[in-house]
């Protein structure tokens, strides 16, 4: 399984996203009114103020704190980059981003766990709303299929069943992968910005669900995990 990817022109990235208000009294009056439309029937008896602490899951209503992301790099023996954009301004994140893609190949495969449905569109959404130009590796208006070099380890592992969402952490439990998680996960990353300021331990956690999807594109193609000393923590 994926014998026909070049890894090595292949970036893995994750991204962790926040509500753009620290609470729903500090949301603007009108966007209080359609975030309570937008979420009428997810949030079936719960008020639309106490479900705004979920609001990093909309593009429309959220914003992206950090992007990690990870190469691999060649060698004896398989390596990994990793490089974190964390900030309190998005545009800036994204700028750095859409830099760092501009000086890749336009061939350059993008994976994400859940990338397709979340990071891939939220990028492209955060980016047009900040003023940017979406990079051309996220680009997809008016390309085939099988032009857009997008990889989604979950879809992946549906081979072609729609019927669930299939999280990175029980892939990883599967397939024997150090776990990403450790004092924090997707739940809590609102409350560990907005409430602890813990920009920092975020940019960690999202470091290692990248370490975690690299590892996992190693065990579908029936390889080694890559060794701990070959992980690379850029700052």
């Amino acid at each position: 399984m994926l014998e026909q990817y070049d890894f090595h022109n292949l970036m893995v990235i994750d991204i962790e996203t926040v509500p753009q208000y620290p609470n729903f009294d500090e949301v603007p009056e009108h966007f209080q009114k359609l975030w309570d439309l937008k979420t009428l029937h997810q949030r079936k008896e719960e008020t639309a103020e106490n479900f705004y602490e979920r609001a990093g899951i909309w593009a429309e209503f959220g914003k992206i704190i950090c992007i990690s992301m990870g190469i691999f790099t060649p060698g004896k023996n398989t390596g990994l980059r990793v490089k974190s954009i964390a900030s309190h301004d998005e545009k800036e994140i994204l700028e750095k981003f859409g830099v760092v893609l501009a000086s890749q190949p336009a061939s350059l495969i993008l994976c994400a766990h859940n990338g397709k449905e979340f990071d891939f569109p939220y990028i492209c959404r955060r980016t047009l709303i900040n003023g940017l130009k979406v990079p051309s590796q996220l680009e997809i208006a008016g390309k085939r299929p099988w032009e857009i070099n997008h990889l989604d380890t979950m879809e992946l592992w549906k081979f072609g069943d729609y019927k669930n969402y299939t999280s990175l952490a029980l892939l990883a439990a599967i397939f024997n992968i150090p776990t990403p998680k450790d004092d924090i996960d997707g739940s809590m990353v609102g409350h560990a910005y907005w409430v602890d300021n813990q920009l920092e331990r975020i940019s960690t956690y999202c470091q290692k669900d990248v370490i975690a999807t690299a590892q996992l594109l190693r065990r579908y193609r029936g390889e080694e995990l890559i060794a701990d000393d070959c992980i690379t923590i850029v700052g």
